[in-house]
């Protein structure tokens, strides 16, 4: 129970700098969608080039990450020269993605639809590949157990962020409208959505300071013959990743090209991705236990109790991660307000992509068997076919369904490979985990959730009344079965008194 205990000290605070930076977040939503209408496509094209960022990062990161946490837990292994060698390699690859990608801005921005503003593919290349070198350190604390920094440097990022944001996006067209000498000189009111990239920029140059002292006071060190284990441990992660992050955004990446008017499909994707926000709580979860969980797992792996561990771990990330469900759909009439109503008709597959999100992070959960056992190319494999999946269902149905094909699609790819993660895994690495009771739990928050639609009224109080009763129904379930109040350690001290 203490290695429980552990990560969801971890998790906890892992996910408080994860749920507090999507929050601050949050506020650019409402900011780009209510200063870039449907019509514009403005937020369509944020979309877009963000979901092709998701994809690079992976493949600058090449499996990397994960393969540090591995070998740097090996007892024949200095965990110093792992580190040393990780970063070399990524960062001399990151440094080589900016020069190839500066040196062909202009053919590769209009072969993605950006001809006309080749500077947004410049700078989100840059960004791209700060943050893929910036990973390896952010490893390091994580290996570190050093959860408070790892936050704190995460929100250094976020929060001036979100500030230059606000700069761009209200105080200079305001200034250029009353007093034009402060801002003219470097302020155009027509360069619009190209001021997100200029703000991402700046703060990932600067979040870059922050972690000097993880880059500094050792000998670096590459070793060939270590490195050469690493690639191919990680290799078949790359796949994984690769594939895996095309599962998740490859509908938003060739969401214009599906369409003949490149117009309408960035106002369509734009709708998707606003209300996609909405459902980012459980995206959340989800980050915040996989930073927790990865280094644990590895670090368990020596224990005899382990797998008992990890089947436990699997049923309280689904009964939370069902709890995360509830409270989103249960209090939509509230959480609507995060974008403007003009992307309100988006919100019907905000549950379709909560639930593909909640598959997301039951996958994440199978992923070890076949990383504690090196063959990692299973996860390459069922990801191929989530992706086969996707692709297929999205070129048929994308053009007629529009964006509600998206999240349908990206549901059935992750329901797909989760099953045949489970059950490969269960003949591989078998772990006895207790599907009783996440049917149970499953069962119960499809009924409550289906009370809530059928239950629904134009009064947004009684609504958001009834979703509180569901809500403390699921809360009073799990106390009973699986989370007595007596084993939290600050309640059971209050009941004692």
């Amino acid at each position: 129970m203490s290695g429980l205990k552990s990560l969801a000290r971890d998790t906890a605070i892992y996910g408080l700098s994860s749920i507090v930076g999507k929050f601050l977040n949050y506020l650019l939503v409402p900011l780009y969608t209510a200063k870039m209408s449907v019509e514009s496509g403005g937020y369509g094209v944020i979309t877009n080039v963000y979901a092709m960022t998701a994809l690079l990062l992976v493949i600058l990161t090449y499996g990397m990450e994960t393969g540090f946490f591995r070998f740097v837990n090996r007892q024949d292994k200095e965990p110093m020269v792992t580190y040393s060698t990780t970063l070399i390699s990524v960062g001399v690859s990151s440094l080589a993605f900016i020069v190839l990608c500066l040196a062909f801005l202009s053919p590769i921005s209009s072969a993605l639809g950006y001809g006309d503003h080749p500077e947004y593919i410049g700078m989100m290349a840059v960004v791209v590949a700060l943050d893929a070198f910036m990973s390896i350190p952010f490893a390091y604390l994580r290996y570190k157990k050093r959860p408070v920094k790892f936050a704190a440097v995460k929100m250094l990022f976020i929060i001036p962020n979100i500030a230059l944001n606000l700069f761009f996006f209200i105080a200079c067209p305001w200034l250029a409208e009353h007093l034009p000498w402060t801002v003219g000189w470097f302020y155009d009111p027509g360069y619009g959505v190209g001021y997100a990239f200029v703000a991402n920029f700046i703060c990932t140059s600067v979040q870059l300071l922050f972690l000097v002292p993880e880059l500094r006071g050792f000998r670096y060190t590459f070793d060939r013959r270590l490195w050469r284990e690493m690639m191919r441990y990680s290799m078949p992660i790359l796949a994984l990743g690769v594939v895996g992050i095309l599962n998740h955004t490859i509908d938003k990446i060739i969401f214009p090209h599906l369409f003949s008017d490149r117009a309408a499909a960035e106002s369509q994707l734009g709708i998707y991705g606003a209300v996609s926000k909405v459902a980012m709580v459980m995206a959340m979860f989800t980050q915040a236990f996989r930073f927790a969980y990865e280094p644990f797992v590895f670090g368990k792996s020596r224990d005899k109790d382990s797998r008992a561990t990890y089947a436990d771990a699997m049923k309280y990330f689904i009964i939370f991660g069902l709890l995360a469900f509830l409270a989103v759909v249960c209090y939509m009439d509230f959480l609507k307000f995060i974008i403007a109503p003009d992307y309100w008709e988006g919100l019907g597959v905000v549950p379709v992509v909560m639930a593909s999100e909640l598959f997301v992070g039951i996958f994440f959960n199978l992923s070890f068997w076949y990383k504690l056992i090196d063959e990692t190319r299973w996860g390459a494999w069922f990801s191929l076919v989530g992706l086969v999946i996707v692709v297929v269902l999205n070129v048929v149905f994308v053009p007629r369904y529009g964006y509600v094909a998206c999240a349908w699609t990206s549901l059935s790819g992750y329901v797909v490979i989760t099953l045949l993660s489970y059950f490969v895994g269960q003949r591989k690495y078998p772990i006895r985990y207790d599907l009783r009771s996440i049917c149970r739990y499953t069962l119960l928050a499809a009924v409550l959730y289906a009370v809530k639609v059928f239950a629904a009224t134009d009064n947004l109080w009684i609504d958001a009344g009834v979703g509180t009763l569901l809500l403390g129904v699921f809360v009073v379930y799990v106390v009973r079965h699986d989370l007595p109040l007596k084993d939290i350690p600050v309640l059971n001290r209050l009941l004692r008194k």
